[in-house]
């Protein structure tokens, strides 16, 4: 799918291009290819004179490799954003391609976007534009409220995160806490902690790309304080991940000590009855010896008495426990 996004009295409005010749009709300031189909990439590179590379994409680049400038001006980005998604919450890679310095192509003061999958910042940037006008001037602006929303959308994440652990606090801290409960608890924390690992590296990433375009003197003055802003963000987003990561830590050793608990009651109860039942098999065995003269043979009440000696053997340790509190 290909995207273009051009200024019309401050806002930013889309159009979505399905032909060659539908290029020419605009003077857009972004182009956003979403899953580009080989005759897209070549409308551009035919059009805009824009070679994309083959490994925009690739996961497996090098982070060294991932921020550069080429000798014609280009500046080449690779940054993470997240998508938050319950089944398998995670980031989806863009590659950013601007240039500013060379006059022969059509290309310069236009932002390129390569992404293979739909990112919710992205959708979130485009309502703003078209709401506010004057959010975007140029270019450079339209990557800064990028990663400016992608930092807002980290931190509205961090609140829904925040907002399930309390939940989990109230299960867990009730003190009602069985192996059924137990194991729906961990589920919910482990979740949690996935996504907030996902959104503590996603900030990481994103503070790599703002650092490079203000060493990297793109930006104008105004813009180069926006970027500051949005770095002083990210490490108040960090201090919460953080603060999180010891929320989850506190949960999860208070249901695992839930979950030992309850085994400790299982144990229990089987200490308890191999410590009742010993009296009875002591006297059982010794009833069992082959006595020269045994007692059931010489007393017609031999049987009777040991059974009633071996309840009464095992009824008095009962007794005992229940007193003290170790059956409770």
């Amino acid at each position: 799918m290909l995207n273009i996004f051009s200024l019309a009295n401050g806002r930013l409005f889309q159009e979505e291009i399905e032909s060659l010749e539908e290029l020419a009709k605009f003077q857009p300031i972004w182009v956003d290819l979403e899953a580009p189909t080989p005759e897209e990439k070549r409308w551009v590179k035919e059009y805009y004179g824009l070679n994309i590379p083959e490994d925009a994409m690739d996961e497996d680049i090098e982070e060294s490799a991932r921020f550069y400038e080429e000798d014609n001006g280009e500046l080449h980005i690779r940054s993470d954003f997240l998508v938050v998604d319950e089944d398998a919450p995670g980031t989806v890679r863009v590659a950013f391609i601007l240039n500013l310095m060379n006059d022969d192509l059509k290309s310069k003061g236009v932002l390129f976007s390569i992404h293979d999958e739909d990112v919710p910042v992205f959708r979130l940037l485009r309502m703003r534009a078209r709401r506010m006008p004057g959010l975007i001037a140029d270019a450079k602006e339209v990557m800064l409220a990028l990663f400016d929303a992608d930092a807002e959308y980290s931190a509205d994440t961090l609140e829904d995160i925040h907002g399930a652990l309390e939940k989990v606090s109230v299960q867990v801290l009730a003190g009602d806490v069985t192996d059924a409960v137990a194991g729906d608890v961990l589920g919910a924390i482990a979740r949690q902690e996935n996504l907030n690992g996902c959104i503590r590296r996603n900030m990481m990433d994103t503070r790599r790309a703002i650092s490079f375009m203000m060493r990297s003197k793109m930006l104008s003055a105004d813009q180069f304080d926006d970027a500051r802003q949005i770095l002083r963000d990210i490490d108040s987003l960090d201090s919460h991940t953080t603060f999180l990561f010891d929320k989850i830590n506190f949960l999860m050793d208070a249901t695992v000590g839930f979950i030992n608990i309850n085994q400790n009651k299982i144990i229990k109860i089987f200490s308890v009855a191999s410590v009742a039942l010993l009296p009875p098999t002591l006297i059982a065995s010794l009833y069992g010896m082959n006595f020269r003269f045994m007692p059931e043979l010489a007393w017609h009440y031999g049987y009777p008495m040991a059974l009633m000696l071996m309840a009464a053997s095992a009824i008095v340790p009962m007794w005992y426990f229940r007193r003290r509190g170790w059956l409770k």
